[in-house]
């Protein structure tokens, strides 16, 4: 099981990869301006309980955190400490915590984070080689019990075997959605693919993107297929991390 924690919303383009951000696209359909950080109403929501007293959130849920921003944004300061408040207290759930902003972690993790907390996923999203050479050293070299990469929106072929490790217990792929979207060479997804084969690293391909080229071919690929024609290429490898 899995749920959505999103404690703020809001971010600042920081990359490449944020060129169509789908949180920018979404809210403008709202006439809504994705630069403005603002807490949201249910930041505590893994605190909050049933009438009976028990969570409403259950013990081993997944909780994918900051979707709507970035859990290390600079706007987010004062309020990232009460975060960890709850991801502390909420011990039994595991947090998966996106962020482009690798560089800002270790100047922003709790008090008693040691060498990582046993419930919290550190996940660091690249697009290109260039960010692939800046963002991956400093994912590296952090302590965390759980390390994943997300390869999206990839936009580039990648070399990143100078960092896989043991420590990546995930890397996954994706391509970038929207009417927008900048296209992804299925040949750069088998090429991180072999990477990870080669280290002995499950690999994930979670989406296709809304323009995948395969063969020489452009394919249009709708949202609500993007998943799933990902998941029929059947190009997954190696044990998937399990939910706690």
């Amino acid at each position: 099981m899995s749920v959505t924690w999103n404690p703020w919303h809001g971010c600042h383009k920081l990359s490449e990869g944020c060129r169509n951000c789908y949180v920018y696209r979404q809210d403008s359909n709202y006439d809504k301006d994705s630069s403005i950080v603002t807490l949201n109403s249910f930041f505590e929501m893994p605190l909050k309980k049933t009438r009976n007293g028990d969570y409403k959130i259950p013990s081993g849920t997944l909780v994918f955190t900051s979707l709507t921003s970035d859990f290390f944004l600079l706007d987010a300061d004062p309020w990232r400490p009460r975060a960890w408040e709850i991801i502390r207290q909420r011990s039994d759930l595991m947090f998966f915590i996106f962020t482009k902003r690798i560089d800002r972690v270790s100047d922003n993790l709790p008090y008693d984070w040691g060498d990582g907390y046993d419930n919290v996923i550190i996940s660091c999203s690249i697009e290109n080689q260039d960010r692939a050479n800046y963002r991956l050293p400093i994912l590296m070299s952090l302590s965390a019990k759980h390390k994943v990469i997300v390869f999206a929106p990839l936009l580039t072929d990648i070399d990143a075997s100078q960092w896989l490790d043991n420590t990546v217990e995930l890397v996954t792929v994706g391509g970038e959605s929207g009417n927008e979207a900048r296209l992804m060479d299925y040949e750069w997804v088998l090429h991180i693919r072999q990477q990870c084969i080669d280290k002995n690293i499950p690999f994930e391909f979670h989406q296709t993107g809304a323009f995948l080229r395969k063969d020489g071919r452009v394919y249009r690929i709708l949202r609500k297929f993007q998943h799933s024609q990902a998941h029929k290429a059947g190009i997954d490898f190696g044990n998937m991390p399990k939910e706690k």
